[in-house]
């Protein structure tokens, strides 16, 4: 019990100790700031410095920052590594029915390094400012027909500060005439809207394409489903993030983050409302007829109320067994006037009435069963049996519920090709946030998943790499958060400690027994080695008494030669009588475990 308090104390001090620790290398730390001389020894000097270059650890490998180049053909593409906004066109619209102050699109767009950058070099688009409208767009090398070829989206977006609310989601602007990037806006026709967009606790990312209805021509927006995957973390990290969306010719599509697929399924089945209106629709014109019966079940007509059914008895009554209790103090109200309370001073009796004293619980009533008059309690009344009703018997002339009647669509259409969307010739990013410093980085609009992979490695991967390469190895990452949260350290103690405090209380706690090996080995006695030493003691004792008189009587024997063989015959006769008891009594002595000695190896 001993040793296990002692290594219980032994635990509790380290903690402490470790904590005394951190606050001391602070305030050391704090001042040697303070206490740092200008004329320090320059030997010192040396020394700390050569202290320092030995402890400091190897530097982490370095991840070089290449533009990346596209790999085959692409209909647009953009790394900004060239720091400049050259081919982008910033919105001097304003938002229609919308206040003038915050109507206009003057929200600042920087091609700049991301924070924190772990590739000098690598530049991006970012959006600078916060609770403003930002609006940019470019225009694509060539125009992107629907037709025989996927359509492939793809580019980074890192949420620097993190993101309260606000989208940055890219729109691919629909091929028409009246389109001027100049004016671009948030009503400028688009075909797809693709990415992230977050408002509270809502995390989105955004899958949307505008499909024109072959009869009326006008154009309806139709949303992928919402992923299963939890989105939280991309919003939350800050890290770099990969959003890709895979267009196909046979309508299925997938939506990938960081080249992992989290959300799939096709613009025939997977999008609301659904691309295709339904055949038929219900009569607008249908009415249900006046005697159609929708009643399941109907009171029984020829049931009758039985004549010994009273509806006017009440539910309860009062309990006539019921007796009032011992020491009822019928004449003690409950609550009397505090006898403590005194009219405040400034009370106008004009203004404010009668002054009365608040009410309190009578004290008289506190050892008392009641106070008041006394009622007999109320229980249920065995003769209640309420508003009699007839019961309800199956409806014969139940017709079910009913619905209006089917007719053919006259709005119904069947594109079985919803693929063969609007084409697109500009790429705009048209956003509102309350976050700033959102980073785009690495456009590109392809066909081929090979190029856009390509371009990802190129790009992303790298990004990828040089945070991995820069990430602390796991103890390093416990200390980083140890200085941030100095009560981890005691956490670390335990953890570390508590293993060695259970193998020591279960392995070395308990009182060692000897073996009987190690008997042998010393020629230790054993616990009762002690008595059998005196036993064997008292056997040679006897013994050696047993000795002598045989000796006496050879004596004796020789002495007395001269006797007859008769006389001699009875004389060795009674000694073999005296020597067999005490034969017998020594080999019950010797056949004793407690008289075996011990073997001597």
């Amino acid at each position: 019990m001993e040793l296990k308090w002692l290594l219980c104390v032994t635990l509790l001090a380290l903690g402490i100790l470790a904590l005394q620790a951190h606050d001391t290398d602070e305030d050391n730390d704090a001042d040697d700031v303070v206490d740092i001389e200008d004329d320090l020894d320059d030997g010192i000097e040396d020394v700390e410095e050569s202290k320092s270059e030995t402890s400091s650890a190897p530097p982490a490998p370095k991840v070089t920052y290449r533009p990346p180049v596209p790999t085959g053909e692409v209909y647009f593409v953009e790394s900004f590594d060239k720091g400049t906004l050259d081919g982008w066109v910033l919105s001097r619209a304003k938002k229609d029915d919308t206040d003038d102050e915050i109507a206009k699109y003057d929200g600042k767009w920087e091609v700049q390094d991301m924070k924190e950058t772990k590739l000098p070099g690598d530049k991006g688009l970012v959006m600078v400012t916060r609770a403003k409208h930002h609006a940019i767009s470019s225009k694509l090398s060539k125009p992107f027909v629907f037709d025989t070829k996927p359509l492939i989206i793809q580019y980074e977006v890192n949420f620097q500060n993190g993101i309260e609310c606000g989208g940055a989601y890219v729109k691919l602007l629909s091929k028409t005439p009246e389109l001027n990037l100049d004016q671009f806006h948030d009503k400028t026709p688009y075909t797809i809207m693709f990415g992230p967009d977050k408002c509270g606790e809502d995390y989105k990312l955004h899958f949307i394409f505008r499909h024109k209805n072959p009869k009326t021509g006008k154009y309806e927006e139709k949303h992928a489903k919402r992923p299963d995957a939890d989105l939280k973390t991309y919003f939350t990290d800050k890290k770099t993030h990969l959003y890709t969306l895979v267009l196909n010719p046979d309508n299925s599509f997938e939506i990938l983050v960081d080249q992992t697929v989290v959300n799939s399924g096709n613009l025939l089945n997977d999008m609301s409302p659904p691309v295709n209106p339904p055949r038929e629709i219900e009569d607008p014109n249908d009415q249900k007829p006046e005697d159609w019966d929708e009643r399941p079940k109907i009171p029984d007509p020829d049931a009758v109320k039985p004549d010994d059914w009273d509806e006017d008895a009440p539910a309860k009554i009062a309990d006539e067994n019921a007796v009032k209790p011992e020491g009822w103090l019928d004449d003690e109200p409950e609550y009397v006037a505090d006898p403590d309370a005194e009219k405040p001073e400034d009370w106008d009796e004009d203004m404010d009435g009668e002054w009365e004293a608040p009410q309190i619980a009578n004290p008289k009533c506190e050892t008392a069963p009641g106070c008041g008059t006394w009622q007999r309690p109320m229980i249920d009344n065995p003769n209640y049996k309420g508003k009699w009703k007839p019961p309800m018997i199956d409806n014969v002339n139940y017709q079910g519920i009913w619905k209006p009647r089917k007719i053919p669509n006259p709005d119904f259409f069947e594109d079985l090709e919803p693929f063969k969307m609007t084409p697109v010739s500009a790429v705009g990013l048209e956003l509102w946030s309350m976050t700033s410093d959102i980073f785009f980085d690495n456009f590109i609009i392809c066909t081929d998943r090979a190029v856009a992979d390509d371009w990802a490695s190129d790009g992303w991967g790298l990004k990828k790499a040089a945070d991995g390469a820069a990430e602390p190895g796991v103890v390093g990452q416990m200390m980083a958060a140890a200085e941030e949260r100095p009560w981890l350290w005691v956490v670390y103690i335990l953890t570390v400690a508590l293993p060695v405090f259970l193998v020591v209380l279960f392995c070395c706690s308990g009182k060692k027994q000897p073996s009987a090996a190690e008997y042998k080995k010393t020629d230790a006695p054993q616990p009762d080695v002690v008595d059998d030493e005196k036993e064997e003691e008292k056997d040679k004792g006897e013994k050696e008494e047993e000795e002598e008189e045989e000796d006496a009587n050879e004596e004796k024997l020789g002495s007395d030669a001269d006797l007859g063989s008769a006389s001699q015959e009875e004389e060795e006769e009674e000694e073999e009588e005296d020597r067999k008891p005490a034969s017998e009594e020594e080999e019950t002595v010797n056949r004793s475990p407690r008289n075996r000695k011990p073997r001597k190896d």
